[in-house]
């Protein structure tokens, strides 16, 4: 959880510091590298206020790096960033950012209420404990010791914490590692319900169908850049063509990948996914050169412009998608996320 600063936080964190007109988020050519690796390389982004905007890309695609960036805990090497009109530094010690971040921030030999009471004290003006653990959905375990909480429990009390300085801009980093199901959507619930207030959230996922199901926006980032910035239903518009799902034990996906019209072929188990601009003629080479049964024929996903967009450098697609890809999708992960 970032937002170390005991100096007093907003009066109303929907509205900012310098008002609805300016944006939560500023960055401009904003550039950063790692002795030769080049992380992020010139990207602009702006994000008005009371957006939720999902940050899409695979491992080392740089969604990390600006990240952190946007916190204050890296410097651009080129290129400026403003967070509310300030530098984002400045903004966290007006108490108008706060971020959760997968691992770390927590003392594990007190309690849940003790934590919160601990963070808050930091603060000149801290929202009620009570009212935090309400809205991150923790109060049945305020007595509970941080060291026997789950993983999803423990993200729950990062939410809440960064909620304690009632900040403009929420930002989360794979928020819900380490919950199931049930946990993810009961998590999100409370997030929508947060935003719903005028809080403008950030997050960075692993898991594509939360950004589909949750984000206003979507920016999809690949080798340091942003390849892709819109709503969802503006990302799925940029690849064409369709994905034929079909039952086919043994495929051969380099033979499949030849075919005429085929952009790309996903392979889980008996299950195979082509992805292509003719799906007629794919759906009759499997139903009549193939042994392939249980065909389906659907639009593109968001899974699918994902593979389109970052395939020459995306190394593990089954991180973000859950599915496993064939080996012309596929290279060597990058060294930075």
């Amino acid at each position: 959880m970032i937002n170390p600063t005991p100096t007093p936080p907003a009066a109303d964190a929907s509205h900012g510091a310098s008002g609805r007109g300016t944006p939560a988020v500023a960055a401009s050519g904003i550039s950063k590298s790692f002795g030769k690796v080049r992380a992020v390389d010139g990207i602009d982004l702006t994000i008005d206020q009371g957006e939720i905007v999902a940050f899409l890309g695979p491992n080392g695609a740089g969604k990390t790096t600006t990240i952190d960036m946007l916190l204050g805990l890296s410097h651009p090497d080129t290129g400026t960033v403003q967070v509310f009109g300030r530098s984002p530094r400045g903004a966290i010690a007006h108490g108008l950012v706060s971020a959760v971040l997968q691992t770390g921030g927590l003392l594990k030999d007190i309690t849940v209420r003790e934590t919160l009471q601990l963070t808050a004290s930091l603060f000149a003006d801290a929202r009620p404990v009570d009212e935090v653990m309400s809205r991150a959905g923790i109060s049945s375990i305020a007595s509970r010791r941080v060291g026997v909480c789950s993983g999803g429990q423990q993200q729950r009390l990062r939410f809440a914490m960064a909620l304690l300085s009632d900040p403009g801009l929420l930002i989360l980093d794979e928020p819900t590692t380490g919950m199931d199901v049930e946990g993810r959507r009961s998590f999100w619930s409370s997030i929508r319900a947060d935003a719903a207030r005028g809080r403008t959230v950030l997050f960075a996922t692993h898991y594509l169908d939360e950004a589909d199901e949750y984000a206003d926006r979507i920016v999809l980032m690949a080798r340091g850049r942003i390849v892709a910035d819109g709503t969802t239903t503006e990302i799925k518009n940029i690849v064409s063509g369709r994905v034929v799902h079909a039952t086919l034990p043994g495929a051969d996906a380099a033979a499949l990948a030849a075919l005429p019209g085929v952009d790309g072929v996903d392979t889980k188990g008996d299950r195979i996914s082509l992805h292509t601009k003719d799906s007629d003629a794919v759906a009759r080479h499997l139903l009549t050169q193939t042994a392939a049964r249980d065909l389906e024929i659907t639009a593109q996903n968001l899974e699918s412009v994902f593979l389109a967009l970052t395939a020459d450098t995306e190394s593990d697609a089954s991180s973000l998608t859950g599915t496993s890809t064939s080996p012309a999708r596929t290279a060597d992960e990058g060294a930075l996320s």
